[in-house]
């Protein structure tokens, strides 16, 4: 089951030759071709999280592109800023607008500040048709911003997290660290 969902994410993760390839890239393939960019490190693997989580939800289109140009200047790996994209597919969109409405519904709440002259516009039968759409759009575009905020930063300390933990798993089943860990034996 493992080597399954190994060979998933090779066959779905991008590759520098198919980036430098790429027609929209080759004004600054040269950029994506360096191999700081595309090693797995402590320092990149989780900035790649966390600059993947914030194009998956700041922007609706292009969220692979928008993540592997913010990981140049930053050196954030860029495969798997590419692909934590992928949170946020058409499948899941859905879900995701539900969440960013309630998010940015709470955070502006807006039912208790639509008082006074923006209600007794849209009160007035101009936008009476158009009003809930304007809310709505606002309201979950502001909770979008959020969540690309929000999961940036928790998904930066979880890979943090989750890296430090692989790393001294793999540490602890070295043949001679035994020895030094347990010196009882």
């Amino acid at each position: 089951m493992a080597k399954d969902k190994q060979s998933w994410i090779e066959r779905n993760m991008p590759r520098r030759e198919d980036m430098e390839r790429n027609r929209w890239l080759a004004p600054i393939a040269h950029r994506f071709a360096r191999s700081d960019l595309w090693r797995f490190t402590r320092r990149s693997v989780p900035r790649g999280v966390a600059l993947g989580l914030f194009a998956a939800f700041i922007i609706p289109v292009g969220q692979i592109f928008l993540a592997a140009f913010l990981a140049l200047p930053t050196r954030a790996n860029v495969p798997v800023a590419a692909l934590i994209t992928f949170v946020t597919n058409p499948f899941t969109v859905p879900f995701w607008a539900l969440v960013a409405n309630k998010v940015g519904r709470v955070m502006l709440k807006i039912d208790a500040a639509t008082t006074g002259a923006a209600n007794a516009e849209i009160a007035s039968g101009r936008w009476e048709s158009f009003g809930w759409f304007l809310e709505t759009a606002g309201v979950t575009a502001f909770g979008f911003i959020v969540l690309s905020v929000l999961t940036a930063a928790i998904g930066y300390v979880v890979a943090g997290w989750v890296w430090r933990y692989i790393v001294s798993r793999k540490w602890g089943k070295r043949p001679g660290r035994r020895k030094i860990l347990n010196p009882a034996e």
